[in-house]
């Protein structure tokens, strides 16, 4: 005989009565998934600078910090912050973020262009040295002089063109040069050229190299103040007396420098998901003090024109999203995409969890009830038989009445309904007793 396992309840039934339901959700929940709002790529691409440079150096401690959470960082050379914002501009280049130097464009130009910033992450002073016996204390010194300005494409054409206009001169009073920092940096050692400009953050090799050079001087913008007046987008910024070298006092004085801002410029295709991803990084990358912010100045949704993301603006007002604190980046990405349609789920569930428990019973009992279905039908031929029905047809049905008796024995029920399983035998028999005193009254005519 077959061995019959006891249970509370029959999981075959819990699943048939339960799983239409769950894999409609599925259903609905896998097609939201990809429809509703896509997830983020796993792959960015962002623009950075040349070789060697601070936006290079940065990029990688970005690519660092986004591999942490599955999300690579790929680093495309450029010669700098003007190129970059062409690159991000334009509707066929695959770039999606870069280093862009604050002052590059026009608030305007920018939303036409569908730029967003993430936020200005260092001070990016400009750093004019020269060569002269005597001290430079206006630009209009420069009248005459060979002035690099750095390869095309790194935007300090723009800003120095600003610069001179303000000083009432223009470019041609200058002889300009376009040649990489690091080989305009030789020419200037060697003689070759008077005036080099950098634009760079404090820990750049080729500014500390040539504050510590014999015979180099600094510009002083000792009108700092007033250009920041006249461009919003610069800051004063002082480069403290000592601070390359206490022990040399290099400096030996205070200098007051103007520094725009190398603020983080992303297309507003950016998946906003992947723009908070950005943001934690900076956090981590630029909070830290330097020789001109203070601790936890940057990244600031501050000092740039190009009009911060709805996404940046969030984190700068309330920190990183809720569900990143406590989750991994991507779980936190699904339920934050997914929380309408699972509370449409759970919605739909309530009312289905009424129907459900009751299907589940009928399942239970409907293999109790086909069986009286049957033992109905031996009953009714008892209430039609007499005297002279046929004895063979009577015990058909008593044969009849021994297999549903045995199937029913074989049959598995949960242990809470097993009262109704007894029910059942008890009038399995009491039909038995009944055909049996009717095969004796044919027996006996």
């Amino acid at each position: 005989m077959k061995k019959i396992k006891f249970t509370l309840f029959s999981l075959r039934d819990l699943l048939v009565a339960f799983g239409p339901m769950l894999l409609v959700l599925c259903i609905i929940v896998g097609a939201a998934y990809y429809l509703v709002d896509p997830a983020p790529d796993r792959v960015i691409e962002l623009s950075a600078g040349p070789e060697n440079s601070s936006y290079q150096r940065f990029a990688k401690l970005y690519a660092t910090e986004l591999a942490k959470n599955k999300v690579t960082l790929h680093i495309n050379p450029s010669q700098g912050s003007q190129e970059n914002l062409q690159k991000i501009s334009d509707p066929d280049s695959a770039i999606q973020v870069g280093f862009v130097r604050s002052g590059s464009t026009e608030t305007q130009a920018a939303e036409d262009k569908g730029l967003v910033s993430l936020g200005s992450l260092f001070y990016e002073p400009i750093w004019i040295f020269y060569r002269s016996t005597k001290e430079f204390y206006t630009i209009s010194d420069l009248k005459g002089k060979r002035v690099n300005l750095g390869a095309e494409g790194n935007g300090m054409h723009r800003i120095f063109s600003q610069i001179l206009n303000v000083n009432n001169m223009q470019e041609s009073d200058v002889q300009i040069l376009r040649l990489n920092d690091v080989d305009a940096t030789k020419a200037f050692l060697g003689d070759k050229m008077d005036v080099v400009v950098l634009s760079a953050a404090s820990d750049s090799p080729l500014v500390q190299q040539l504050l510590q050079t014999p015979g180099v001087r600094l510009f002083d913008f000792v009108q700092a103040e007033a250009y920041t007046r006249r461009f919003p987008f610069l800051s004063s910024v002082v480069l403290p007396r000592g601070i390359v070298d206490i022990g040399l006092d290099i400096p030996s004085r205070d200098y007051h420098l103007i520094a725009p801002t190398a603020t983080l410029v992303a297309h507003e295709s950016l998946h906003p998901a992947l723009t908070g991803l950005l943001l934690q990084a900076a956090r981590k990358i630029h909070s830290k003090a330097d020789w001109f912010s203070d601790q936890g100045e940057f990244p600031s949704d501050k000092y740039t024109e190009i009009p911060v993301a709805t996404e940046a603006e969030k984190f700068y007002k309330n920190g990183p999203p809720m569900l990143q604190r406590y989750m991994s980046f991507w779980m936190a990405n699904f339920f934050d995409r997914m929380w309408v349609v699972l509370i449409t789920a759970g919605a739909l569930l309530l009312p289905l969890s009424k129907v459900i428990p009751p299907l589940y019973v009928w399942r239970i009992r409907s293999r109790i009830y086909r069986w009286y279905g049957q033992l109905r039908i031996v009953e009714q031929w008892i209430d039609e038989a007499d005297e002279n029905s046929p004895l063979q047809r009577l015990e058909k049905q008593l044969l009849h009445l021994d297999d549903i008796e045995e199937k029913v024995n074989n049959t598995s029920l949960p242990l809470s309904y097993m009262e109704e399983l007894y029910h059942l035998r008890s009038h399995i028999r009491f039909v038995r007793e009944r055909l049996q005193e009717r095969m004796k009254g044919v027996e006996v005519v």
